[in-house]
């Protein structure tokens, strides 16, 4: 048995995302799942920036959505319009702390509460070139089947285990 795994405990979590911050994801994935959008959290994009969600809708459409937990983290972080060229849709999403008047009227906003979310002001439609869209929806596919079978893994140590665990004796 080996001492060492290269997997994480829990491949879905990478601990970057502060207690708060995950809070308001959990409400915006309820929230989307339950418009029947699917997502991935934490995608990494082909600028090099990192999407704290990305959803895909029946239609096609992508919206990114960037989760703010403070006016402060509202104020530092200006990486936020590099994530346009990557959606048709822009949201910020954050918790009925930070007052809502700080986001730009220029995007989407959602508040959470952890169990729930509403869309307070929905985002402006900005569609994507073509091309973008295709490999934008090629990086979706392949990380959720990687995210998948890491999942799956996980789960079934068995399924990781060296060729001669997986044979019986005799």
């Amino acid at each position: 048995m080996p001492l060492v795994s290269p997997f994480a405990v829990d491949p879905l979590v990478d601990g970057r995302q502060s207690e708060r911050a995950l809070m308001v994801r959990r409400g915006v994935q309820r929230l989307m799942t339950a418009r029947r959008v699917s997502l991935l959290p934490e995608m990494p994009l082909a600028s090099g920036r990192r999407a704290d969600l990305i959803c895909l809708s029946e239609k096609g459409e992508f919206s990114i959505v960037e989760i703010k937990t403070s006016v402060e983290d509202f104020r530092v972080d200006r990486k936020w319009p590099d994530y346009r060229q990557h959606c048709d849709r822009l949201y910020f999403a954050t918790h009925p702390g930070v007052p809502a008047d700080i986001f730009p009227q220029t995007c989407g906003l959602i508040v959470s509460d952890g169990y729930a979310a509403e869309i307070l002001r929905d985002a402006p439609e900005e569609r994507m070139a073509t091309a973008t869209r295709k490999a934008l929806m090629l990086r979706f596919a392949r990380l959720s089947a990687d995210r998948l079978l890491q999942a799956e893994w996980a789960a079934n140590p068995f399924m990781t285990a060296p060729r001669e665990m997986d044979l019986p004796d005799g």
